[in-house]
């Protein structure tokens, strides 16, 4: 079956465009809370609230299959204008900090109808070669992630609200492009009713299962990899006097970088195997966890930049592959529904990794803390191997 050749770019321009809302907010916290009179401590709750926005949004969308019973273009585009509705509101300066919380909140929320959304429009058109489709998406995703660094590195001239204001145009110009550009999928199969068993009855297969758990462990070593990034150079940055880091582009390109990788997995995946490479980057993701302390032990700082360079590349190359997975090994009526809530579990495990090392650095040396992320990596990859009955 031919797909046209523009399918595949649009979706990831959208998906970079829309995803931006995610990322916005960090981009600009000191400048809201300049703006709005906050302490320290309501940095971190804004932060989380676009988090837990996410993971209520994902679970409704999942238990009302909002992905497979409603054409997925227009559900993305109602959720790219909606979320940059209330992303563009953070600018009101009546703003208070439960607004600002609330604001947050739901344009977490809406990004649940974008990002495994997105991943879903694009399973629906590429039934073949699916890891190399959703590679290029995370990668998107994965450079949204990054660009606050560089924003904070690059742009301390230019107006915080701005940042919103352009923020929220680039999204609606995404979903306007999904809309308008991308019609339904020629592998898309409409579910016709809510299912409130259908969560419980895509777990009962063995290999989605194998999916699934591999990337909850892949998730519980992500996002608290890529959070503490900047922390892991000032450590190093502490110990060594002859480093000196600019923090915010170095992280911008440890965590950029990794867009590269999803790509090079996609396409490694064609010809060894999508399950092989996912499992192989799992391996080395988690053994960057286990050498951490020896490389926090490097006295030349740019090998320690490298191996954290390198941890990067392995961390989220295997991101679009257990999606890939996960939606290869599920019906096609319930793939939204599918990736929906795969995605809810994994934000929701990432967040409590997250906490987890915030715990821990107050009591733990802070040049053997990154090896609890190796207990991510360790489940999934025994979930991965272990035999189908």
């Amino acid at each position: 079956m031919s797909i046209s050749k523009h399918i595949l770019p649009i979706i990831v321009i959208a998906q970079f465009c829309c995803t931006s809302l995610w990322f916005a907010g960090n981009g600009v916290m000191d400048d809201l809370s300049s703006a709005f009179g906050l302490n320290s401590s309501a940095l971190g709750h804004l932060t989380s609230a676009v988090q837990f926005g996410f993971i209520a949004g994902t679970l409704v969308f999942a238990i009302l299959s909002i992905a497979d019973r409603f054409s997925p273009s227009l559900v993305f585009f109602i959720s790219a204008l909606l979320g940059a509705t209330f992303n563009l509101a953070t600018i009101l300066e009546s703003n208070t900090l439960t607004s600002l919380l609330s604001l947050r909140f739901m344009t977490g929320f809406f990004l649940a109808g974008i990002y495994p959304v997105g991943m879903k429009i694009a399973a629906d058109y590429f039934d073949k070669g699916l890891g190399k489709s959703l590679g290029y998406l995370v990668g998107a995703l994965v450079l949204g992630t990054a660009f606050p660094h560089l924003l904070k590195a690059a742009s301390a001239d230019l107006p915080w609200r701005m940042v919103l204001i352009t923020t929220s145009s680039i999204a609606v110009v995404g979903g306007l492009a999904i809309l308008l550009f991308i019609p339904n999928g020629p592998y898309r199969k409409a579910s016709q009713k809510i299912d409130f068993k259908v969560i419980f009855n895509i777990f009962k297969n063995k290999s989605f299962q194998s999916a699934a758990f591999g990337y909850f462990g892949h998730m519980w070593e992500l996002y608290a990899f890529w959070a503490f990034v900047p922390i892991m150079l000032t450590t190093y940055a502490g110990l060594n006097a002859i480093a000196y880091f600019n923090i915010p582009v170095l992280s911008f390109l440890i965590i950029g970088l990794g867009g590269v990788a999803c790509v090079i997995g996609g396409y490694l995946s064609q010809y060894f195997g999508t399950k092989k490479i996912a499992t192989a980057a799992l391996l080395l993701s988690g053994i960057c966890c286990l050498l951490s302390p020896l490389a926090f032990q490097l006295t030349t700082p740019s090998l320690f930049v490298g191996f954290l360079i390198f941890w990067g590349l392995v961390v989220i190359a295997d991101s679009p592959l257990f999606s890939s997975l996960v939606a290869q090994n599920t019906f096609p009526d319930t793939k939204g529904t599918a990736l929906t809530i795969v995605n809810c579990i994994g934000f929701s495990i990432s967040i409590i990794s997250i906490q987890l090392i915030n715990i821990l650095k107050d009591v733990v040396n802070p040049e053997v803390l990154y090896i609890a992320l190796a207990m991510g990596p360790v489940v999934g990859l025994a979930t991965l191997m272990q035999k189908k009955e």
